[in-house]
């Protein structure tokens, strides 16, 4: 009998693909409370992308959106959060004197 192992291909695998277990979500946990900007990008927001990226970095587990979404809501517990589109520009103390001062005169006229 010869050697027959030399015969044998390997096989891709099959079956579902792999998905942090709890170790790894909790480096992935951590590595997110380091903030976005930490790990190279440029605003410190999250996307799914962005999260899928450091999940990736983290743990070598490729997740697609959809994952990555029930693993922040999930195990995680986090939740979506956007950002409050406000002017750079705006002046609290200014608004509050408007309103309790020229919205009363402006809406009982001349």
């Amino acid at each position: 009998m010869g050697n027959r192992i030399g015969h044998l291909r390997r096989r891709a695998a099959t079956g579902r693909p792999p998905k942090p277990n709890d170790p790894q979500v909790e480096m992935v946990r951590a590595a997110l409370e380091q903030g976005a900007q930490a790990h190279g990008f440029e605003a410190d927001l999250w996307t799914l992308e962005r999260v899928g990226a450091v999940i990736t970095g983290a743990t070598g587990v490729v997740l697609s959106r959809a994952s990555v979404w029930r693993l922040l809501t999930g195990r995680l517990g986090w939740s979506l959060q956007r950002p409050e589109r406000r002017a750079v520009e705006r002046d609290e103390s200014e608004i509050a004197r408007w309103i309790a001062h020229e919205w009363p005169r402006i809406k009982k006229g001349p």
